[in-house]
């Protein structure tokens, strides 16, 4: 089984002040370098494509793949206007023979190898798979007035993170579905959705499995980093 990791990196950092958020150095190494050494580590894991901003693909070359030694990696991508059209790009530069699409964000650096393979056994089984929390606060739902319309269960409520993955064919033909009803969704999961014929299946993943977003969240990943003794 041939399986292709999808590494989305080619946001322009606003929330971080427009500083290049996989660039920035979490300890001794770059964020994508962090996460992409994950993958380069995972043995199921049998090629990698990051998606870099236009313009960034040399740097990215030379800072991380050459740096870092990651030889796993297949292709650096040009990426679009949003990350569904990255994503997009990155799945028509994949493998002839790819079976499996692990699709990461670049600056969630604490996934681990389990969470990988997990999410390959199920998206095997069921075709898509996605890593998730239960949410931990009550969840409310407001009126277009700014009023709260009503409370949601916060027993079926998830937060979705990633890797979210997916039988290449699937994940395909939802990305090209999207493109022809101009459908756009925050994660890729929700294209799959929009098909109908197929149930993402659910993984149970790990709080400390953040999204770095916003300056808070560089010292909350070091504190992340100083507990598991990697700094």
């Amino acid at each position: 089984m041939q399986v292709s990791a999808i590494i989305p990196s080619a946001g322009l950092g606003t929330r971080m002040g427009g500083i290049k958020k996989p660039f920035i150095f979490l300890g001794n190494k770059p964020i994508l370098a962090w996460t992409l050494e994950i993958f380069q580590q995972c043995d199921a894991i049998n090629s990698i494509i990051i998606v870099t901003a236009k313009g960034d693909e040399t740097r990215c070359a030379n800072e991380i793949i050459k740096s870092y030694h990651l030889n796993k990696v297949h292709d650096v991508v040009a990426g679009g206007e949003t990350r569904q059209e990255s994503v997009f790009n990155a799945l028509c530069k994949a493998r002839s023979d790819t079976d499996i699409v692990v699709i990461h964000d670049a600056v969630r650096p604490f996934l681990t190898k389990d969470m990988i393979l997990k999410s390959i056994e199920q998206a095997s089984q069921y075709g898509s798979a996605i890593i998730a929390v239960p949410v931990k606060d009550t969840i409310k739902e407001s009126d277009d007035d700014g009023f709260v319309a009503k409370t949601l269960d916060r027993q079926r409520l998830w937060s979705i993170q990633t890797p979210q993955t997916f039988k290449y064919q699937l994940i395909m033909q939802s990305h090209i579905l999207a493109r022809e009803k101009q459908i756009q969704a925050t994660d890729d999961a929700s294209l799959v959705e929009q098909i109908g014929s197929h149930k993402v299946k659910l993984i149970m993943g790990r709080y400390d499995n953040i999204k770095i977003t916003t300056p808070d969240d560089i010292y909350i990943a070091k504190a992340i980093l100083k507990s598991k003794g990697m700094i």
